[in-house]
C-alpha cells in the first residue's frame, strides 16, 4: 500500500514538474484572499474612470475593495443620479471612495432621500454637500431613521425652513438618537430656566453640544452653575458648549496651559466667564496674540483679562493691520489710543470712518486693509 501511494506521489510530481520549478505557477495550486483582492477588476474600473471621470487612484481603490467580477446592477444609474442632482465629480468621488457599498443600494431609494431633503428647501447644492461630507446618510433607513429625524426637529424648530437651517449647519443632528439626546437636553435645559431663544442659537451654532448622554448635561450645567453663570444668562450655554466635552484632566491640562502663559488660575476662570470660547483658542494662538498686543506698550495684562475676546479675533487680518495704523497715527500725535475692546470690536467700515478716512493722507494704502478701503473714495 504504501509502495503504491510512493508511485502516485512521484508520478505526480513527475507530470507538474515545469509547473512546480516556476515561482509563478504556484499560484495555481496554492491561492489566498488577500491575492484576489489584489485584482483590479476592470468593468468597475472602467465604469468608474472613463464614464464617470474618476481619478485612477480612486478608481482602482474601489474596483479593489468591491473585488466583484461584474458592476452592480444600480451601480451606474446611481453614479448618474447623484451627478444630475448637483454633486460635482470631486464630492462624486468623495462619496464612493468612502462608501463603495452605495453602488449596492436601490437607486429609488436614493431619488427619495434627495428628494426629501429638497422638499424641506435645501438646495441641490447645498443636498450635495450634505452627502459628500457624510455618506452615511445615504445609508439611513429613510423610514426607519431620516423621515422620524427630521420630524423630532420639525416639531423641535417649528417649521421646514428652520430644520433646512440647521441642517446647512451640520447633519450630525440626522445621525443621532435624538430621542435620546438631543430631546431630553432641551426639556432639561428649559426646565432649568434656559430660553428657548437661547436654546435655538446654541442648537443652531453648536448642534453636536446636543448630541450628548442627558447625564453628561446635566453635570455640565452644575459645573457652569458653581462658576457663576446664571441659567438666564446669554454666557450659561457658551459655557455648557465648552464644558461639555472635556473630562476633569483636560480642564485642568488647560487651566495648567494657561497659567504657564503668565495667567494665574483666577485670571483664567475670569476670563472664561466673560468669553467661555477662550478655551477654544488654541496655545500657539494666545502666545502670539498676547505678545503682540503686550508689544505695543498701551495694554497689559489686565486689559487682556478684562477684554479676553482680543485673543480670539484674526491676527493677520485684524490685529496687524489695525495696530500697525494705530502706531502711526499716534506718532503724529494725530489719534488717542483706543481700549482694546474698541481697537477689536469696531467693524472694518466704523474703524476706517473713526480712525483712517479723517486721517487718510496720513497713512500709506499699503498699510490700509483693502477690505477697508473699497468703495470708501
Amino acid at each position: 500500500m504504501i509502495t503504491i501511494v510512493r508511485k502516485n506521489l512521484a508520478s505526480l510530481c513527475s507530470t507538474h514538474k515545469s509547473s512546480v520549478s516556476s515561482p509563478l505557477s504556484l499560484s495555481h495550486f496554492f491561492s489566498t484572499r488577500s491575492e484576489s483582492r489584489n485584482v483590479i477588476r476592470p468593468k468597475i474600473y472602467d465604469l468608474l474612470l472613463h464614464k464617470h471621470k474618476f481619478s485612477a487612484e480612486v478608481a482602482s481603490k474601489v474596483a479593489l475593495e468591491l473585488d466583484l467580477q461584474k458592476i452592480p446592477e444600480n451601480a451606474d444609474s446611481i453614479l448618474s443620479f447623484l451627478k444630475e442632482s448637483g454633486c460635482s465629480s470631486t464630492q462624486l468621488e468623495r462619496i464612493v471612495k468612502c462608501k463603495p457599498q452605495i453602488l449596492f443600494h436601490n437607486v429609488e431609494d436614493i431619488k427619495l432621500k434627495i428628494k426629501i431633503f429638497l422638499d424641506l428647501g435645501l438646495s441641490p447644492a447645498d443636498v450635495a454637500k450634505m452627502i459628500s461630507s457624510n455618506q452615511m446618510i445615504l445609508h439611513y433607513s429613510t423610514k426607519g431613521k431620516i423621515i422620524p429625524s427630521l420630524s423630532v426637529l420639525k416639531g423641535l424648530l417649528g417649521s421646514d425652513d428652520c430644520v433646512a437651517r440647521l441642517l446647512r449647519r451640520s447633519m450630525w443632528p440626522l445621525c443621532a438618537n435624538l430621542e435620546n439626546t438631543l430631546v431630553p437636553n432641551v426639556e432639561f435645559l428649559k426646565s432649568i430656566g434656559v430660553r428657548m431663544e437661547r436654546i435655538l442659537f446654541f442648537l443652531y451654532t453648536c448642534p453636536r453640544s446636543f448630541l450628548i448622554k442627558p447625564d453628561v448635561m446635566r453635570k455640565s450645567a452644575e459645573k457652569a452653575k458653581e462658576m457663576g453663570f446664571n441659567e438666564s444668562s446669554k454666557m450659561f450655554v457658551q459655557a455648557l458648549r465648552v464644558i461639555a466635552p472635556m473630562s476633569k484632566g483636560t480642564w485642568e491640562v488647560k487651566l495648567q496651559s494657561f497659567q504657564d502663559m503668565g495667567f494665574s488660575e483666577s485670571d483664567t476662570l475670569t476670563m472664561f466667564k466673560d468669553f467661555p470660547a477662550v478655551f477654544h483658542i488654541s496655545r500657539e494662538k494666545i502666545v502670539k496674540a498676547k505678545g503682540l498686543l503686550l508689544a505695543t506698550g498701551k495694554f497689559n495684562m489686565s486689559s487682556i483679562i478684562d477684554f479676553p475676546g482680543s485673543l480670539g479675533y484674526s491676527i493677520e487680518q485684524r490685529l496687524v493691520p489695525r495696530l500697525r495704523i494705530l502706531r502711526i497715527l499716534e506718532s503724529k500725535n494725530l489719534i488717542k489710543w483706543p481700549t482694546l475692546a474698541t481697537m477689536c470690536t469696531l467693524s472694518d467700515d466704523k474703524f476706517f470712518e473713526r480712525f483712517v478716512r479723517p486721517h487718510s493722507t496720513e497713512v500709506d494704502e499699503e498699510f490700509v486693509p483693502k477690505r477697508c478701503v473699497k468703495d470708501k473714495n
